[in-house]
């Protein structure tokens, strides 16, 4: 049995329950357009005379702007006016300030209000209802008749006003103001057949009733039917709005109604036990349908091939994804004993050999790979997953095979493989010792043939080498504490490597360590460590340290070796002075005329002469001595003047003067005072014999030393020293060999002056130039500039220098 009578009896009640609805739906019509035709009607009415109304209006106030219409006359045409027209209450003239000219209203309203005047004198500024203020300015503005919102003048009279200019030979000179009483016109102009059909209010922008034909009643049912339409030529929002009222309680009120329902009620109730029956049915099938297509939507949807076969080998069933992977159709698979199409024809014995096991259920549980050949002819790997089909009575019936692609998967593994092992012989080839270090566990994870050589399989060592205390033993493992537990793996992995050079005491061998953090291939957090072998490289450094210190020694005694006869020349006066004082305290004594005075100013010569002689002894020593380079915080004013005393003496024996400049407030600088002296004077001694090589004229035997601050985009705030000759310049192929080492112009020098000089500004994180100076075409000197940073260098190492060499 099925629904259709349960369907017909509720198709019925539905006709029976539509064809009321219709017969109501087509009263409602006839209502709305019933109160629609009364509302347009009324609109219409109020409408056509207001035009009318505004048209007489225009009329005045064109001859007011005229002046063709006196007071007098004005006052008898608003008289008529408002007498043949009941709805208008008043008629006023108002001058550009709005204040009355003239006024007039009707005898009813002057009765109603007695406050009222029938005719206000001139000048009357009582104030405005903002209405009325804002419909004034309009009509001034536009030179159009205006009209303003409704308002209440007083409690019992609504009203709104028409203003119309009064134009005098172009200038706005008032407004003729026409004031409606909106309950008279809904009482004059709403007919009595409308009035006693449907009710006509207006209402404002807010739908708020301003004015109606009927009285508000407080049981008055509200209406359910409206129709509105714009209160023009007033508009402001306000509208004029018709409501009717239903005259039939609807179907439920109707007997026929109620029959044939209870009728429908009584055929549903007998025919409800077959329904329920039908339902369950229906239910259980389509969960059948739906186990059934999710199922085969689970199958097709798969990328895995499914194969069914009986228990005789024969093909029962494929998916459409054995079918794709093999490129043979469902018809031309099923029903199939073997050899299957997709065998090899190479490999049919041993295709054979693994269906037999399949059939005898003896596959591996974790599969076996087969080769498959698809039916254009290439081939591809596969493994095949078997499992029993069981019938609903437990009965097994055949195999399921599953069936998975795994070329790709295959090549990839080849290819990680190959990539690993390439990887690890590259690892145990490397000179360097490479180790992974679980942070959690601190057990090696990976170690490479150098680490093992030099350090066996000790964890210990990899923490050693990374700067960290040795992991736990073995029984405090458990107890130990993750020094790194609850920050982000990402964070550490993305951090750069960390250098450091270890020594290893057990080896006498220097590492360079550089140790990261990274994420194993399991997950979990290690640290990896890189450790050098420098040994040799450190040996080289420390070589190089000390030739370069000899270096500077040797360049110190060639200096002084050059400056000996300068030297003997500086101590040859004062020990001549010493000598002539003696043997003139001497001849004196002799002769008796030496007085205790004279005694004491002839010694007291003779000291200072002496404390000269040992002041340039004292100086020659100190820089000629070897020591460790030391960095203190030095002035530059200091370290000037110690060099112009030493360069004094090679100055004075080529005949040459210097000027020097020294800025005022320098900053202290960080360096090693007799290094930078020697670079300044080296600068100042090779300027000299330029310019006595050069046989320079007298006015032209000049050296200029300046220093200044300096500010440069690569160093910063640096200190200037600059040294300016007069001599003939360089070559442009000398300016770039000058500081390659025993490269000279000069044919008894040695080549290290200026090399050694660039050493040591750049262990200082200086610079050095040198560029010739031009008068027009022709060289006119040269300048050697030295730029050293200020501050910044107090943890250097003071060997720092040498690793520059």
């Amino acid at each position: 049995m099925t629904v259709a009578p349960l369907v017909s009896v509720l198709l019925f009640l539905a006709a029976i329950v539509a064809a009321f609805w219709y017969l109501r739906n087509e009263e409602v019509e006839r209502e709305i357009e019933s109160v629609k035709r009364d509302a347009e009607l009324v609109q219409q009415q109020i409408r056509l005379r207001l035009i009318e109304n505004q048209e007489q209006l225009v009329r005045m106030a064109r001859e007011l702007g005229t002046r063709t219409l006196e007071r007098e006359q004005f006052l008898a045409q608003a008289e008529g006016l408002v007498r043949a027209r009941p709805e208008m209450i008043g008629i006023s003239w108002l001058d550009t300030r709005q204040r009355v000219i003239v006024r007039h209203v009707t005898s009813s309203l002057v009765e109603a209000l007695p406050r009222e005047p029938a005719a206000s004198s001139p000048g009357d500024d009582r104030p405005r209802p903002k209405e009325t203020v804002e419909a004034f300015r309009d009509a001034r503005d536009l030179r159009l008749p205006v009209y303003s919102r409704p308002f209440r003048q007083h409690a019992q009279l609504l009203l709104f006003q028409v203003h119309v200019p009064v134009i005098d030979h172009g200038a706005f000179a008032g407004t003729l103001v026409a004031e409606y009483s909106v309950e008279a016109m809904l009482r004059h102009f709403v007919p009595a057949e409308v009035s006693r059909r449907h009710v006509i209010s207006l209402v404002d922008e807010n739908r708020r009733v301003l004015a109606s034909t009927v009285a508000t009643q407080p049981h008055r049912s509200p209406a359910t039917l409206h129709y509105s339409v714009p209160f023009s030529p007033v508009d402001h929002g306000v509208m004029l709005r018709g409501e009717g009222y239903r005259t039939s309680f609807g179907l439920i009120g109707n007997t026929l109604f109620w029959m044939v329902l209870a009728l429908s009620v009584l055929t549903v109730w007998m025919l409800l036990g077959t329904w329920r029956h039908m339902r369950r049915r229906a239910q259980i099938q389509g969960a059948l349908v739906q186990e059934t297509n999710f199922r085969r939507a689970m199958e097709n949807s798969m990328l895995t091939g499914m194969r069914a076969m009986d228990m005789e080998g024969r093909i029962t069933y494929v998916n459409p994804a054995f079918s794709a992977m093999t490129g043979f159709t469902e018809a031309e698979l099923i029903g199939r004993l073997p050899p299957y199409p997709h065998w090899p024809p190479e490999l049919l014995d041993e295709s054979a050999r693994l269906l037999r096991q399949e059939l005898a259920g003896l596959s591996p549980a974790g599969g076996f790979e087969v080769r498959v050949m698809r039916k254009d002819g290439t081939r591809f790997d596969a493994r095949m997953y078997v499992s029993p089909l069981i019938d609903a009575r437990g009965h097994q019936t055949g195999w399921m095979t599953s069936m998975t692609n795994i070329t790709e998967a295959k090549r990839v593994r080849d290819q990680l493989t190959a990539s690993h092992e390439r990887f690890t012989t590259v690892l145990e080839g490397l000179d360097a010792a490479v180790s992974v270090l679980s942070v959690q566990s601190g057990e090696l994870l990976f170690t490479n043939r150098s680490y093992r050589l030099w350090f066996g399989v000790d964890a210990r060592w990899h923490a050693q080498l990374a700067g960290e205390s040795s992991p736990a033993a073995d029984g405090d493992r458990d107890d130990a504490v993750d020094s790194l537990s609850g920050l982000p793996t990402a964070e550490l992995t993305e951090q750069g490597a960390d250098a450091r050079e270890v020594f290893v005491d057990t080896l006498q061998k220097w590492f360079d360590v550089r140790a990261r953090y990274l994420q194993w291939t399991d997950g979990r957090l290690a640290q990896m460590l890189i450790a050098t072998d420098i040994t040799a490289r450190r040996r080289m450094e420390e070589q190089a340290a000390q030739q370069a210190e000899r270096a500077q020694v040797t360049s110190r005694l060639v200096t002084m070796g050059e400056m000996a006869s300068s030297v003997a020349h500086e101590l040859n006066q004062p020990l001549a002075a010493i000598a002539n004082y003696c043997n003139g305290m001497i001849s004196r004594a002799k002769a008796g005329t030496l007085s205790h005075e004279d005694l004491l100013g002839a010694l007291e010569k003779t000291s200072r002469q002496a404390h000269r002689a040992g002041q340039i002894i004292h100086r020659i020593r100190n820089f000629v001595k070897r020591s460790e380079p030391q960095r203190t915080a030095s002035k530059a004013a200091d370290i000037v003047e110690d060099t112009l005393e030493l360069a004094g003496m090679v100055l004075r024996r080529h005949n040459v003067s210097i000027h020097s400049y020294v800025a005022q407030r320098l900053p202290p600088l960080m360096v090693d005072p007799i290094l930078i002296e020697q670079v300044l004077l080296n600068l100042i001694k090779n300027a000299a014999e330029a310019i006595d090589n050069a046989q320079q004229p007298p006015q032209r035997r000049t050296i200029e030393l300046r220093v200044v601050p300096r500010h440069t985009p690569e160093l910063g705030g640096v200190i200037e020293f600059g040294v300016t000759d007069t001599g003939p310049g360089l070559k442009e192929e000398v300016i770039g060999r000058l500081y390659e080492a025993f490269f000279s112009t000069k044919t008894d020098g040695l080549g290290i002056g200026l090399s050694l000089c660039r050493s040591i500004v750049e262990s200082h994180h200086g610079r050095i130039r040198a560029e010739n100076l031009y008068n027009g075409p022709q060289v006119s000197g040269c300048r050697f500039t030295v730029w050293l940073p200020v501050g910044g260098l107090t943890g250097a190492e003071p060997s720092q220098f040498t690793e520059h060499l």
